[in-house]
């Protein structure tokens, strides 16, 4: 548990926007011109983003991104213990979700020290809403892997995965990514590809997955985020759940707890598999 701040210092993530000025916040437009540090991913966006908003940065300006990130964080850990308040923010969206800013969150909360927030623009749960899939529960997988090999078990992983999943990629590669996935999660799936999201050419692709990668085959430009649907579950046949309810029992459960189990989250009843196990043991 930690203890409450000792320091008038804080660290500010701030959310900005993703392609329009107009949906920054009051809060950013005051803590832009007010925080002692702007932490920014790119301090050339970050000059863009104040002109944008017609505020001018009056604190010090330093770089923020991924190759500097650790090396930096310690200077900006001392300067909010010191009592300065650091506002970070990257290219768009919200600092630490596939951004940097988690070093310096986990250092500050060590530390002690304030950390909050400034709600706002988010590729993620903005994808989430439009793209007509299932937004209940939902995980983000961040940016899809490179390499064939390691996107392609990486889709593997996904391939029971209930819940709707959110990820970036790049669109130089989604072609190739949405091939991988009709191959390893069948071409039935149903997805959404979220280009360039609150910005003048925005578009919402929804498909399955083999009519969204023979789109993306002819090219595709700008930030992209991706929506996938969740698998669907397959309601096992009762020959099945004989075989793991006997499994269950070799480990050592009572048959009846065995039923019980594998009929966990089906609509087959415990007592028919009980009396099939019953009946499969007798004709042996």
């Amino acid at each position: 548990m930690t203890s409450e701040p000792t320091t008038s210092g804080a660290l500010v993530l701030a959310a900005t926007p993703m392609g329009r000025y107009d949906d920054a916040s009051p809060r950013l437009r005051e803590a832009l011109t007010t925080a002692d540090i702007v932490a920014a991913e790119d301090t050339r966006r970050a000059r863009a983003l104040a002109a944008g908003l017609d505020v001018t940065i009056t604190g010090e300006l330093i770089s923020y991104y991924d190759q500097v990130e650790a090396a930096r964080t310690p200077r900006l850990v001392e300067a909010i213990a010191g009592g300065a308040t650091v506002l970070l923010i990257t290219d768009a969206g919200m600092p630490s979700v596939s951004d940097p800013g988690y070093r310096v969150v986990v250092a500050c909360a060590e530390a002690g020290l304030k950390v909050t927030a400034l709600p706002g623009p988010s590729a993620v749960t903005t994808a989430l809403a439009v793209s007509a899939m299932p937004s209940e529960r939902f995980c983000f997988e961040g940016f899809a892997p490179r390499k064939p090999g390691a996107r392609k078990e990486w889709l593997g992983q996904l391939r029971d995965e209930r819940r709707t999943a959110v990820f970036f990629e790049s669109p130089h590669r989604l072609a190739d990514c949405l091939g991988d996935a009709v191959t390893v999660l069948g071409g039935e799936r149903r997805a959404a590809v979220c280009r360039e999201l609150t910005k003048t050419y925005e578009e919402i692709r929804r498909g399955d997955l083999a009519e969204l990668a023979e789109w993306a085959a002819g090219g595709v430009k700008g930030e992209i985020t991706v929506v996938l649907a969740g698998a669907v579950a397959t309601e096992p046949d009762l020959d099945e759940l004989v075989v793991r309810a006997e499994g269950l029992v070799e480990g050592g459960m009572r048959l009846k707890a065995a039923c019980e189990e594998v009929t966990r989250g089906t609509s087959v009843s415990r007592r028919d598999v009980y009396e099939a196990v019953l009946a499969a043991r007798s004709a042996e």
